[in-house]
Formats: C-alpha cells, structure tokens, sequence
C-alpha cells in the first residue's frame, strides 16, 4: 500500500513592525493506495448469466473501507445488448462522499505487457477525485471491452481473466509546528519476563507434562491466568504445591503456553515442534486453542482463531469446526460453515474422518450447516461467484484431522 501526498504551505506575510512570532502549518493531502486482483477462471461459463448480472471479488481494504471489484459478463445495461462486458469498482462498506482514484486493469495474460488500463492515478485530474456517494456507489465502465474481441485476445488464456483493481483513498491532515522530544524506547517487558522463564531464575513452582518437567513463577502465572491464580492461590489450590502434573494436553502445546504467558506473544510454531509441514503449524493452532480456552487466555484464544480461521482447508475444516463450536468461538465458526456450505467444498469435506468426528461429537453444527446450504442455493444466482478452488494444505491429503490428534 502505497501514500501519494501533496503539500500546501502558505506563503510567507509581509515584513511587518510586529514583533509576533511567525507561525507555520502544513497541510497534507495524500492517496491512501491498495490493490486487488480477480481471477476468474472459467470465463465461458459466465456467458447468458444475464445483463446486470455479476461476478463480484471478495472485498478488499484500502484506506479504511471496504470495496469489491464487479465483473458483468453479459453488460450492466439492456442499452448495451450484452454486446460489451462491464467492469466497476464498487464501495462495499459504509460511507458517505468517500473521495478516491481509481485504475481497473485487465491484464495481458501473453507477456507482451500491452494491458487494457482505465485510471485515474500519473495524470492531471480536471475535476478532481472521484466521489462515491453511499455504499454501492461504483466507478467504471459498462462498455469497457467489446466481448467478441474480448474472447479472442491475450487477455483471456486458458479460459481465465485477470483483473487488478486499484483504489486510492483521500485523506487530509494538517500538521503543526514539529516537537522535538526525547525518544523513549518501545516497552520490552515480555522479553524481560521471557528472559525470566528461560533462566529459571527465583522459580517457584513445577509441572509435569507428558513426563517433562517446566518450571515456572506462580505470581506471574496468576497475574496472567483466573484458572492458574485460583490453582496456586484460590481456596482449592493444589496440595503438591512441589510439582503439579497436568493432564489432558501435550508437552509441546504447554511450553507454547508458557510463551505467551511470558511473552506476550506466539513462538514460532514450527521450531517448537520440529516440523516445517504446514500443516503442523494449523494442528499447534487447534491445540493451542483449547489449552487457552482452559486457562482462560482470551487473547491467545483469539490469535489462535484468527490463524486457524486463515487455515481453513478441505483436510481440516471439520476438526477445526468442531474445536470452535466446542469452544464458543463463534467468528470461526461461521467461516468454517460457510466455506462448507460452497457446492465447490461440501462433498469433499463429507469425504474426510473429520467430518465424521464432527457429526459424532456435535451433532447440532449439521442442522446449522444444512442452513448454510440452503441459503446459499436459494442465493446463488445473486452470489454467482468464478474462480474459487479447492484449498488444501501442502502436502495433505483428504483426510480430516481428530482434535485430539497428537503433534508428533
């Protein structure tokens, strides 16, 4: 993401007799600048979706709102005679008198470089930024390429078109006199306590994990954790206050757990467990997820949702699916229904063991998932969405992972 600025200083007064200090302000006017490219593969299978029928992008963010790029394979206007596609930049958030540039670009697919490009951006404007309205409101073009030549250029290869979208936001600031301070350093404290876990230094409590021993600082653990202060500290604190064995969860899951508790943030998943398949790192993320949700660490709970929500795959949806409505993590929840509920993924997730530990240990994510399916097959003429492929995971196969599956 890229920031155009154009600044505008005003011009030095007249000598005057006054001894008043002069005073200066700057103010800045820039181009919040993002990018977003749509593919749409299968292209011939869009021809008769109908005039002011599209195929829209998922939305993409640029300077603070949300905006999808619209692709209409048969026109926007009857006017039109679906004798020209239409292409358009819309604003998909809410806002009102939202001022951008804008460049839709459809690319040269030869290597030639010769792309058809429509855009505000490297040139004199002479009525300024374009200005959407309300949400909905679009830039472009309804006769942007004729479709005959369209369908025998380089444009289109292998049945795919490749769009970029560009879009910058307008955003103005005035600035002041500049303050010079002492710098002050960023906080380090999680390193300090990090540091303090990996000397040992003044511990005061152990656990067995798994037959590994992990020392620790009970106040710290309490400070970070309800479940570990009414543990070490609460009226049913543990008696082997020595040595305390954990049950239920692996050793590697709780010397991630330690981390962050002193960290404040995740270890590298991979190293920990000696592994660089990408999977391992999505199967730390589901462990990690109940260890977190056990100890009461929302934050963590939600970093591992927020990871495990960007792993979504064939081979793990259903396992990860179960992990959240077990753990009432309802944001991931929802993305896994919904990537289920696509016509493209509900068979081959069906296929997987995961699915089948799913229907076993939550038996009530089905009847919300047969909603999903529903919606979207009543929807799907509006939702006409290209493109979309079967994501797995390197080197996984097609079969779900168990919850309690074990690391290594």
């Amino acid at each position: 993401m890229g920031i155009s600025r154009v600044s505008i200083e005003p011009s030095n007064p007249s000598t005057s007799s006054s001894s008043s200090p002069i005073t200066s302000s700057i103010a800045v006017i820039e181009t919040i600048n993002g990018s977003h490219e749509f593919r749409i593969n299968g292209y011939s299978l869009s021809k008769g979706l109908g005039i002011g029928e599209y195929i829209a992008s998922d939305t993409f963010m640029v300077g603070g709102y949300s905006w999808a790029i619209y692709f209409y394979p048969d026109g926007k206007s009857p006017e039109d005679a679906a004798s020209y596609v239409s292409l358009f930049i819309a604003l998909a958030s809410e806002g009102t008198d939202v001022r951008a540039l804008f460049e839709l670009k459809l690319q040269d697919q030869s290597g030639k470089e010769n792309h058809k490009v429509h855009s505000h951006f490297g040139r004199p404007l002479e009525t300024g930024p374009y200005t959407l309205k309300y949400r909905g409101s679009m830039w472009g073009y309804k006769r942007f390429y004729k479709r005959t030549t369209l369908e025998s250029s380089d444009y289109l290869k292998d049945d795919c078109l490749v769009i970029t979208g560009t879009v910058g936001v307008v955003q103005s600031h005035t600035k002041g006199p500049k303050q010079y301070l002492i710098p002050v350093p960023t906080s380090d404290i999680g390193k300090q306590f990090g540091q303090l876990l990996e000397s040992k230094t003044c511990t005061d409590v152990s656990f067995e994990v798994d037959g590994e021993i992990f020392d620790a600082h009970q106040v710290i653990l309490a400070a970070r954790s309800p479940v570990f202060r009414a543990q070490l500290f609460g009226p049913m604190k543990e008696k082997n206050m020595q040595c305390i064995q954990v049950e239920d969860i692996e050793a590697p899951v709780f010397k991630a757990l330690l981390h962050f508790i002193y960290w404040d943030e995740l270890p590298d998943m991979n190293e920990l467990i000696g592994s660089n398949y990408k999977g391992a790192s999505t199967l730390m993320a589901q462990h990690m997820l109940a260890a977190a949700d056990r100890y009461g660490l929302e934050r963590l709970k939600l970093l591992c949702e927020a990871i495990l929500s960007g792993d979504v795959a064939i081979n793990n949806v259903a396992t990860t699916l179960a992990l959240a409505q077990q753990h009432q993590c309802f944001q991931l929840k929802s993305k896994c229904l919904k990537f289920i509920a696509l016509h493209q993924n509900l068979r081959a997730v069906m296929q997987t063991e995961g699915f089948e530990y799913l229907k076993e240990s939550c038996p009530s994510v089905i009847s919300e998932l047969l909603e999903y399916v529903a919606r979207i097959s009543e929807h799907s003429k509006a939702s006409f969405a290209y493109g979309s492929e079967v994501t797995m995971l390197d080197g996984g196969d097609m079969n779900g992972r168990r919850v309690k599956q074990r690391l290594y």
